[in-house]
């Protein structure tokens, strides 16, 4: 089964220059823990609740702190046409929960896969025990950063 039929599609995302309590809103609303970042077209970083508690406010940075300031750069994701065991294996390796996902064509962000959208389609949950296994051991970096 591939990435893009399961993914939740057109996902909602802020921008580098955006005050970090807008992502934070978005997040709230949207009951989600992470938000992509995007400048124009581009996916350019992922944001989550854990980013703006410990990049932001244990800092003592205010509300009207840019999301650039919050993300992690060069995000990891995946693309629509990948299959789901191999994207639950690359979720596990990463220790992150959520991918963005990218057209093969143009590299634009059509979408979000989460463990909970692998255990949706998963009746012996393999693909989402393989990634929660991963996601839930102890150590790694636990950002969605290709450098971690």
């Amino acid at each position: 089964m591939k990435v893009s039929e399961i993914m939740t599609s057109n996902p909602e995302v802020v921008t580098p220059e955006q005050p970090i309590q807008e992502a934070a809103k978005l997040m709230l609303s949207a009951d989600a823990g992470v938000v992509p970042v995007q400048e124009g077209d581009r996916l350019v970083g992922m944001v989550t609740d854990r980013d703006i508690a410990v990049r932001i406010i244990a800092e003592g940075r205010g509300p009207d702190t840019p999301v650039r300031d919050a993300m992690s750069e060069k995000p990891l994701f995946c693309f629509d046409d990948e299959d789901v065991d191999e994207v639950a294996i690359q979720m596990s390796n990463a220790q992150v929960r959520r991918f963005p996902v990218l057209s093969r064509e143009g590299q634009k962000l059509v979408g979000i896969v989460s463990l909970g959208d692998l255990t949706k389609l998963d009746d012996e949950g393999q693909s989402a025990e393989a990634a929660l296994a991963g996601v839930s051991r102890e150590g790694g970096s636990h950002n969605h950063s290709q450098e971690g």
